[in-house]
């Protein structure tokens, strides 16, 4: 549906049910036409449920993690984006096509960017049969070089696609299924979903370990077990579960996904550590932010903006409701703020006008993404990775929380959550919002401009704002981490737009070390707006 960023695959171990090669997974492969499935080609049977997955996954923990083979790397570098795109899954062949459920789901085949196998299997009454990979199962050019790969590839990831009954599209029409899809698992531990708006963006990952440490390389680890649960009747939701490893972690996973107007997650995880983790990242969020109406270098790119999130936003345990606008940095920065028992926090994109984009890709309509956490997650930070990007062809943002508590091998952990794919937070505050960033020059017009100050001017819109009396102005509360402010007032908008306001102020500061500022709108000692957390990089 949108434009696809590139994506890291790392090796995958091979692990089928029960243990045993792929080989051998063929040699027992049979034709079954069980229900929902239809022309595929299953395995053996083998009892399965979320209990024997977090066992075997506990297991693996103790093992040394092995990683696993690439099919014919030779062939699978030549299916790069291009030739990864001209390659289709056959409708006629997807898992569920008639029924039972909603949702058909169809597989990805390998490629450049996914170049390792991922066991897909359907649960059938409490038991498991792996679907077997067969080329017939995909459409593809006389020149792929997909067809030079044997008959036991395997696939690279699935998707669900949209209702066969006809989900309502964003203009009103109906949707066909063949043609459609609202949840991807590909690459990794990622996955995206559309949102209420029709558009693929920003992604989530299973867990992230050690992004942006100094001295220690990122560790990708995989999904490489997939169990897609039968569905029993035609509600909205369906079930997946997932395998986890990695040369540092195993885990067990059960996604419960609903598809109304927007998409909603329940996600229950239980970890196991082979190593120590310096940055165990829970519930990490990836997305792309390359530049906004913050600050734009002259003439980088056409367009007003390009991001698929403008910025963090967290609501803390405490109560209070933050919004951190996002940095394209000089360097990489990691930004860690302290909480405990968080209610919830996300990567959103609140600029929903075209006018700002100008793209066919609708970065207008890219979804934003919530966390809120299930039960008591304790103490720890949410932290903010952003790191340096000169395209948008490079997700450079994560969010995610990590606990307090050092990640060292041999511990387990549970975590529970709910993602909501949507354009807001599915709670919104009732404070006003901040909805731009601006940076300029310091000082005043018809006056030399000091060189060392920066204007900065943000917009609030919404909540107490809307019915402030007239002749009332609300005050503008800005601190600084280091250097001066000055210049500090507080403005409705001029453009007849009710609750809608902006704050102004220049800041002085010198050197090249990060300011940090904290700025929230208040009235007779009430808070009127959110705090706004800003990194400042001077330049």
């Amino acid at each position: 549906m949108s434009r696809s960023k590139k994506q890291i695959s790392l090796s995958r171990r091979q692990l089928l049910v029960g243990g045993g090669s792929l080989a051998s997974a063929l040699a027992l492969a049979q034709v079954v036409h069980a229900e929902g499935t239809k022309g595929l080609t299953l395995g053996t049977a083998r009892p399965f449920s979320y209990d024997w997955l977090k066992e075997r996954a506990r297991a693996l923990a103790k093992e040394p993690y092995v990683p696993p083979p690439k099919p014919n790397p030779e062939i699978v570098q030549k299916i790069d984006y291009e030739e990864h795109g001209r390659i289709r899954f056959k409708p006629e062949y997807a898992l569920f096509a008639d029924g039972p459920g909603q949702f058909p789901v169809t597989f990805f085949h390998l490629g450049k960017n996914f170049p390792k196998t991922v066991h897909m299997h359907v649960v059938i009454a409490g038991e498991a049969k792996e679907i077997v990979y067969r080329p017939e199962y995909f459409n593809m050019p006389a020149d792929s070089p997909a067809r030079h790969l044997p008959e036991n590839a395997g696939f690279a990831g699935f998707r669900f696609q949209e209702s066969r009954k006809g989900h309502p599209g964003r203009k009103g029409e109906i949707l066909d299924w063949r043609k459609n899809d609202w949840v991807a698992f590909l690459g990794a531990s990622y996955f995206r979903a559309i949102g209420s708006d029709y558009q693929y963006g920003i992604s989530a990952r299973g867990i992230a370990i050690d992004p942006a440490v100094a001295g220690v390389a990122e560790e990708f680890p995989d999904f490489t077990n997939f169990y897609i649960e039968t569905p029993t009747d035609d509600s909205n939701e369906v079930t997946v579960y997932a395998l986890l490893e990695g040369p540092s972690i195993t885990g067990a996973y059960r996604f419960k996904m609903w598809r109304d107007q927007a998409v909603t997650m329940e996600i229950e995880k239980e970890l196991h550590l082979r190593k120590d983790v310096e940055r165990l990242c829970i519930a990490p969020l990836t997305s792309m932010y390359w530049y906004s109406e913050t600050m734009k270098t002259t003439a980088i790119d056409w367009r007003p903006e390009v991001h698929d999130s403008d910025g963090l936003a967290m609501w803390t345990g405490s109560g209070e409701r933050i919004w951190r606008p996002l940095n394209n940095p000089p360097r990489v920065i990691v930004s860690a703020f302290s909480d405990e028992r968080p209610r919830g926090f996300g990567l959103m994109q609140r600029d929903r006008s075209v006018a700002n984009y100008l793209d066919g890709v609708a970065y207008e309509r890219r979804p934003s993404l919530w966390v809120e956490p299930i039960g008591d997650w304790g103490k720890g930070t949410v932290q903010l990775i952003e790191i340096p990007t000169d395209d948008e062809i490079y997700d450079n943002i994560v969010a995610a929380w990590v606990p307090s508590e050092p990640a060292r091998a041999g511990q387990s952990m549970t975590y529970r959550y709910k993602l909501y794919w949507q354009a807001e937070e599915p709670e919104p505050g009732p404070l006003a919002k901040a909805v731009a960033l601006r940076i300029g020059r310091g000082g005043e017009p018809g006056k030399p401009r000091p060189g060392d100050r920066r204007k900065f001017v943000v917009e609030f819109l919404g909540g107490p704002l809307t019915n402030l009396p007239e002749g009332t102005l609300p005050e503008a509360v800005v601190t600084l981490s280091r250097g001066e402010v000055s210049n500090v007032f507080t403005e409705a908008v001029p453009n007849d737009v009710p609750g809608h306001w902006r704050a102004q102020f220049d800041v002085a500061a010198q050197g090249a070390d990060p300011v940090e500022i904290r700025l929230y709108l208040r009235l007779a000692g009430e808070a009127l707006s959110e705090t706004v957390l800003y990194q400042y990089h001077p330049f």
